[in-house]
């Protein structure tokens, strides 16, 4: 039986090695595309999305003014957006619907489909709803709030916390535009800093003979 196993696996491999002519031309193939994915990788920042570092919900640009907000909140010196955004009872959950979620703004920031207008999907008002009594369970723990949901809220059966709280933390003007002069760290180069030197040293070298020249 073992050697049946094999012999089977054998064959599934032998099948997907190419004939000596088009070997070359595959390992090429191969080679390119192995090359993009890794390109796209490092220009995505793609190992960030592990991290809680805030910084890296601007790398899609269109949360500036999210961050912005975040940034002159009261929450700015104790949360991060994981703290809001994520789910805490697990390990796996919040890991999942870490890589689902990044994975579906991802796509949307890519294709260029975000609304000018951003709001937060039912799945995120659960984790939101759940992490503010979280945070805040000294506060609201003698109260009816305590047992509030975002999907218990859908049948009327209480307030979400922030249908008072309206500014906390990213105020209500939601626009794509809402914050122009918005103060954010800069999105680092995705040119390799190797090539970034070759190409000033380049013009440098261009700009020297242009001066010999006019002399």
């Amino acid at each position: 039986m073992i050697m049946y196993k094999l012999k089977m696996l054998k064959k599934i491999f032998l099948f997907f090695i190419p004939p000596d002519s088009w070997k070359l031309p595959v390992v090429i193939v191969l080679a390119i595309f192995t090359s993009l994915i890794f390109f796209a990788i490092y220009i995505s920042n793609a190992t960030s999305y592990i991290s809680d570092d805030p910084k890296t919900c601007i790398n899609c640009h269109v949360m500036f003014p999210q961050y912005a907000s975040w940034q002159h909140s009261s929450h700015y010196r104790i949360t991060n957006c994981n703290d809001c955004h994520v789910p805490h009872n697990n390990f796996i959950s919040k890991y999942f619907f870490k890589a689902s979620d990044g994975l579906r703004h991802a796509t949307i920031f890519t294709l260029r489909n975000e609304p000018q207008v951003i709001e937060i999907r039912q799945a995120g008002i659960n984790v939101v709803q759940d992490n503010c009594i979280r945070c805040h369970k000294d506060l609201v723990e003698m109260t009816s709030l305590v047992e509030v949901t975002g999907e218990n809220h859908n049948v009327v059966k209480g307030k979400r916390c922030w249908d008072c709280h309206r500014e906390t933390p990213h105020g209500t003007v939601k626009s794509l535009a809402s914050a122009p002069n918005a103060i954010v760290p800069q999105l680092p180069s995705v040119i390799p800093a190797w090539l970034q030197n070759f190409i000033t040293s380049d013009k440098k070298n261009k700009n020297n003979s242009n001066i010999l020249i006019l002399k």
